[in-house]
């Protein structure tokens, strides 16, 4: 399919140390120019030392390791050769708008380059595809069910609507394999089995629901928030009991703070 471009069009891609825009770096970064004259796309992948650790999170992900990078230019090396190469062509990516573009254009500001999309077009496939696919309770239902749900909104209505599309996402993919985003098949995850669904839906690198809570890899309990992010959460509280007690006043959920009673009697 040939694009109707009326200005060059460069899709990209980033990965970083993490997931804050403000605060990670970039350390891999991959543009595909299309030229709006038909010309052959031209391309640009490098690697980056970001110069700050990585985050055992992002390195799951992307797998790209301090060792690759120790060698690699800083992006203040390289920054001009990705500005020329984008030039004043359009932007567009896959969750773009949220998070490559605000994120390259922290690693310009911070090299005193304004990176000004202002007069750019920012296309993002992630929101096509979003809106085009609605995720709502009522698209589901159409989808599952081949029904159009009446009164929706409706608490009675909804519910039973939900119990009808569960049946029929079972139904659709019981036995079906699952290709996830790294390239892993992984066989049938849904089963009509209540603690199969459980395990498939649920996040367990987080303890909680707010997410101040995380599982390291290797099970260790850290906290994910305030002056010891990242420490093990029972060491914190063994050093400084009054913190957990902080904890307890203070406006979090309920079900940090039955995690946070259970681990100081568990002392």
């Amino acid at each position: 399919m040939q694009l109707n471009l009326t200005r060059d069009l460069v899709f990209f891609d980033v990965e970083t140390t993490g997931l804050n825009v403000v605060r990670d770096r970039i350390l891999q970064i991959a543009l595909v120019k299309l030229h709006k004259n038909g010309q052959p796309p031209t391309e640009l992948s490098m690697l980056i030392n970001p110069g700050i650790p990585i985050s055992e999170e992002a390195m799951a992900v992307h797998g790209i390791t301090p060792k690759e990078l120790a060698n690699k230019p800083v992006f203040a090396q390289v920054a001009q050769k990705i500005w020329d190469f984008i030039g004043s062509a359009d932007l567009a990516g896959y969750n773009s708008n949220r998070f490559d573009v605000p994120m390259l254009m922290e690693e310009f500001a911070r090299v005193g380059m304004e990176f000004d999309i202002s007069k750019r077009r920012l296309i993002d496939v992630q929101r096509i595809f979003y809106k085009m696919e609605p995720r709502t309770l009522k698209a589901a239902y159409r989808f599952y069910c081949q029904k159009e749900l009446e009164d929706a909104h409706n608490a009675l209505a909804d519910v039973r609507a939900t119990i009808d599309v569960f049946k029929g996402q079972i139904s659709v993919y019981e036995g079906k394999d699952l290709l996830d985003e790294e390239g892993n098949v992984i066989p049938a995850p849904i089963k009509n089995d209540i603690q199969v669904l459980h395990d498939f839906t649920n996040d367990f690198n987080f303890l909680d629901a707010t997410q101040k809570l995380k599982v390291q890899p290797d099970g260790t309990v850290v906290f994910n928030f305030g002056k010891y992010v990242g420490q093990p959460v029972k060491e914190v509280l063994k050093k400084e009991k009054n913190y957990g007690h902080w904890i307890l006043e203070k406006e979090f959920s309920s079900q940090v703070k039955q995690i946070i009673k259970r681990m100081m009697k568990e002392l």
